[in-house]
């Protein structure tokens, strides 16, 4: 018995290449090993770039220590212009640093909001009424049939 690709070959008088067998992979377990490296290279990533910030305040305060003392020594305007403008510098850098923690939060979905609903039911009427919905065999007010009754 042929199968077709045999019978095919013998029509057109060529050779039956030999196929490995294909593996087949299941999608899921390659969407978790995309997910698991995107993850890994997001905290690489913030890790890489937390440093960055924070070695670029780190420099903002040393140089904002030296324009702080030319500025005194020369009590030139310009100086302290430049001295406010690393000021600013340095304060847009701790904010920039803070919502790249909100940005990287939101990428790896550590940052989920929970709702949580709350449902609040009132009962008007007295204690006596709210007793005797709650527990029926001690009910001062009993259901009398008028079956029983006759």
């Amino acid at each position: 018995m042929k199968n077709s690709d045999e019978k095919l070959s013998e029509i057109l008088d060529i050779e039956v290449s030999k196929k490995e067998p294909i593996e087949i992979v299941k999608a899921e377990d390659t969407v978790k090993k995309v997910k698991i490296k995107r993850r890994d290279q997001v905290r690489q990533d913030f890790d890489s770039a937390r440093k960055n910030m924070k070695d670029l305040i780190s420099s903002g305060f040393e140089a904002l220590d030296g324009i702080m003392r030319v500025a005194e020594a020369g009590d030139s305007p310009r100086a302290y212009e430049v001295a406010s403008i690393l000021i600013k510098t340095v304060s847009e850098l701790n904010t920039d640093l803070m919502n790249m923690h909100k940005t990287t939060a939101d990428a790896l979905g550590t940052n989920k909001v929970v709702q949580k609903t709350t449902n609040n039911s009132i009962f008007v009427g007295s204690t006596k009424d709210l007793q005797n919905i709650i527990n029926q065999s001690r009910s001062q007010t009993k259901v009398i049939d008028h079956e029983d009754s006759e």
